[in-house]
C-alpha cells in the first residue's frame, strides 16, 4: 500500500542528513528553488527512459544495465517522486500531497491517457512552474495527483512496486551519502 506520509519522511530525513553531513547551508529559497531544478531534470528523465516522445522509434524504452525497462523507469519515478515530495516540505504544502485510501483508489480509477502523454507531462512541469514561481497550492497539487497517475495509470505500476522501488532508492542514496558520493 502506498503510504504517502512515511515516504514524505523518508525524504525530509535524507535531505536533513545530506545537509548536515555536506555542511550544506541555503536560504530557504535557494534551497527550494535546487529542489524545483532537480524535480525538472527527474521529470525529463522519464520522459527520456519512457521515450513516449519519440515518435520516430519503433521499440521504445531504455534499460540500464541488468535491469528491465519497466525497473529503469520506475527509479527513474521515484527519483522524480523524492524531489516532489521535498518540494511539498520546502513549501510547507505536504496536506497537499498525502493522499487517504479514497484518493488514492481515485487517481488509480482514472482513464489510460498513453496516446496523450506528451500533453500531461507538460501539464505536470506547467503546474509545477506556477506553484514555483506563483507560488500557487492548487496547481502544485494537481501536478502532483498528475504524477501519481503516470505511476499507476500510465505506467501501471502497483502501490508496492513504487514504495518498495522508493525504500530501495532510499537506501541507495544513504549509502552513496556515506560513501562519500
Amino acid at each position: 500500500m502506498l503510504d504517502i506520509t512515511k515516504l514524505l519522511h523518508s525524504s525530509i530525513e535524507l535531505d536533513h542528513e545530506i545537509a548536515y553531513d555536506r555542511q550544506i547551508a541555503m536560504k530557504p529559497d535557494k534551497s527550494l528553488e535546487n529542489v524545483y531544478v532537480a524535480l525538472d531534470v527527474e521529470l525529463a528523465e522519464i520522459a527520456n527512459t519512457a521515450e513516449w516522445f519519440k515518435v520516430w522509434k519503433t521499440h521504445k524504452g531504455k534499460a540500464d544495465e541488468g535491469k528491465t525497462h519497466r525497473e529503469t523507469l520506475l527509479n527513474e519515478y521515484v527519483d522524480a517522486m523524492d524531489f516532489f515530495l521535498l518540494a511539498s516540505a520546502k513549501h510547507q504544502w505536504t496536506h497537499l500531497i498525502v493522499l487517504d485510501r479514497d484518493g488514492i483508489e481515485k487517481i488509480k480509477g482514472m482513464p489510460v491517457a498513453l496516446q496523450n502523454l506528451n500533453k500531461e507531462y507538460l501539464a505536470i512541469k506547467h503546474m509545477l512552474n506556477s506553484a514555483y514561481f506563483e507560488h500557487r497550492q492548487d496547481d502544485f497539487k494537481h501536478a502532483w495527483r498528475l504524477f501519481l497517475k503516470l505511476g499507476l495509470v500510465e505506467f501501471g505500476y502497483s502501490e508496492d512496486e513504487i514504495m518498495n522501488a522508493f525504500e530501495a532508492k532510499n537506501i541507495v542514496n544513504q549509502k552513496r551519502q556515506a560513501s562519500d558520493y
